[in-house]
């Protein structure tokens, strides 16, 4: 017997570009758009809804879209900052439930006792409104389907309910295009039968709609009735941990690859210890200018969790393995992970509890602030 709970889908609102206009408050209120360069075949990855008003959407090529926006802020997108405030928001998201279904980077299902659920997603839209600053929709409903319709329909930055009592009222007017699996092509042979809204779905015979849709029938049949029977399925145990960045023109420095190594080392080894997590081993992954990449890692003899240890042994690794520059791509990954931090019977160097005590500091800002405000010494150098 199926228990039933309350499912919510939580969806950040233009996430890559509300993270840039938090960031940059010189950006807000301007229409932006995250993605590749216009130069090229770039496409646009997300946009905020002012640009949305030009008719601006994801996956559009760049060119067209800043012929509908002229004056758009154009910007590259910083995957390894999205990814760390995606991450604020789980920890947010596990405040509240360990029912977790991750769907997207900005996107995930949510299971609460029945009943719990529509004051549940009130509590979350405002408390990562409030700690965050970043607009959430959030749908709520007995299930997967009714939950993801509800949350197009709370769009932007509001918390709806959909319940199957309200399926007739709230879900049949709308179009078929709502419901997963129709898209454009199958949208195009419904119409043809005079099938455009869900209503007209719903009261379609079955038996007729399996020659339209052959095995899919059943299910879309049913996602017309408001019925889904998809369970929650929570986040699989995280087997590693990584940070990679490629680069917009190839380097040929590797002063600058070693400022690199040092800022993905502090990106992953905060993860680690957020999670409460150390791992043995450490691998360097290189991408050379022809594209082929290279792969080589370290197993160390106790599990580390500190930057300055990740940093060392991938540094080790470049050297040993960096054959003729340029580089295109650099990353670090730690795996074989194991729950709990560094022990160590010895009692602590000086220096060793100094770098403690400034890795504590440092870890305390990147939640507050995120990465960007830590300016390593070497990253400055560079800059000067």
């Amino acid at each position: 017997m199926k228990i039933i709970k309350d499912i919510l889908l939580c969806d950040l609102d233009a996430f890559f570009a509300s993270v840039e206009q938090r960031d940059r408050p010189e950006l807000q209120g301007k229409p932006v758009i995250v993605g590749g360069s216009p130069d090229g075949r770039g496409v646009v990855s997300t946009c905020s809804y002012e640009a949305r008003k030009f008719g601006v959407h994801s996956a559009m090529p760049m060119k067209k879209a800043l012929s509908l926006c002229p004056g758009a802020v154009i910007i590259r997108g910083r995957m390894s900052r999205y990814k760390e405030v995606a991450g604020q928001v789980r920890h947010i998201f596990s405040q509240y439930t360990p029912d977790i279904e991750i769907v997207s980077i900005d996107e995930a299902y949510l299971a609460f006792p029945a009943g719990k659920g529509l004051k549940a997603g009130l509590m979350i839209h405002d408390h990562i409104k409030e700690e965050l600053k970043l607009s959430i929709s959030v749908g709520v409903s007995t299930n997967k389907l009714l939950a993801k319709i509800a949350c197009e329909l709370a769009k932007p930055d509001r918390v709806k309910a959909l319940w199957a009592e309200n399926v007739d009222s709230e879900l049949w007017p709308l179009s078929i295009r709502v419901l997963p699996g129709i898209g454009p092509v199958t949208g195009e042979k419904l119409n043809r039968l005079g099938i455009r809204t869900v209503k007209d779905l719903a009261a379609y015979p079955l038996e007729s709609l399996n020659r339209t849709l052959g095995s899919n029938a059943n299910l879309i049949h049913g996602y017309a009735h408001g019925i889904d029977d998809r369970n929650i399925e929570p986040e699989h145990v995280v087997k590693s941990i990584s940070e990679e960045t490629t680069f917009s023109d190839d380097l040929y420095d590797q002063d600058t690859i070693h400022a690199i190594l040092l800022e993905l080392s502090a990106g992953v080894g905060y993860r680690l210890r957020s999670a409460n997590l150390t791992g043995r081993t450490i691998t360097l992954k290189l991408r050379f200018s022809d594209f082929s990449t290279i792969t080589r890692g370290k197993t160390l003899t106790n599990p580390a969790d500190s930057d300055s240890d990740i940093y060392k042994t991938a540094q080790e690794l470049f050297s040993r393995h960096k054959g003729k520059p340029p580089w295109r791509l650099i990353g670090i990954q730690v795996s074989g992970l194991e729950q709990g931090g560094q022990l160590s019977l010895l009692s602590p160097t000086e220096s060793e509890e100094k770098e403690k005590k400034l890795t504590e500091i440092r870890d305390r800002l990147h939640q507050k602030y995120g990465n960007e405000v830590i300016f390593q010494a070497r990253r400055l150098k560079k800059e000067d």
